[in-house]
């Protein structure tokens, strides 16, 4: 075995607060789920990464009880689970050297949110000379505010606002970002057929 799926911020954190409902793809937990059976029938590593700011109050504050897996996945035994403070997963855990350990070489990268924390994993990973594909719909986003909108937009009002930037185009810009510079840029059912090939 040597590869790795990283899920990156599937957690109850996104739901709690009021932007979900501008989720661009609401079964991403499902859609992850199914990543991970796969990565599981190939003997893959699967490691789960949550994001944690500690002391802010937020719903990613471990006080607030929101920093655990969405409520669709399982995580089995053996499987690595780290907390994040940063945007990718590498920089304040332990990530590399775990993937060392294990002998890892290849990445498979999904989860929240595509253009944030997956990118940046990703990005870094890519650096780092891991070999890495990137799910793009087992990867979910929101829509952006402009740099200028106040910072307190509710969310009728950022869908409102027409600067602000929708998430199938920032998917979209970050798969043309990444693509054959980062990261190969694969589906679900993409990888499901690989696999039933290989078998």
């Amino acid at each position: 075995m040597n590869r790795a799926l990283i899920v990156v911020d599937v957690q109850e954190s996104f739901r709690a607060r009021a932007l979900w409902e501008t989720v661009s793809n609401p079964e991403i937990a499902h859609q992850v789920d199914r990543l991970v059976r796969l990565a599981r029938q190939a003997g893959d590593l699967v490691v789960w990464v949550l994001h944690c700011e500690p002391g802010t109050g937020n719903t990613f504050d471990p006080e607030r009880g929101h920093v655990r897996l969405m409520a669709e996945l399982e995580r089995q035994d053996g499987e690595p689970l780290i907390h994040k403070t940063s945007h990718n997963a590498f920089t304040t855990t332990n990530l590399q050297q775990l993937l060392t350990e294990h002998g890892i070489r290849e990445l498979t990268l999904c989860g929240l949110r595509t253009e944030q924390c997956v990118e940046t994993t990703t990005r870094l990973a890519s650096d780092f000379g891991y070999r890495v594909t990137f799910v793009t719909d087992a990867t979910a986003t929101h829509p952006i505010p402009h740099r200028d909108a106040p910072a307190d937009l509710t969310v009728t009002e950022l869908l409102a606002d027409p600067r602000t930037l929708g998430a199938e185009e920032i998917i979209r810009r970050t798969e043309y970002a990444l693509a054959g510079r980062f990261a190969t840029i694969a589906t679900i059912d993409e990888l499901e057929a690989a696999a039933a090939t290989r078998a």
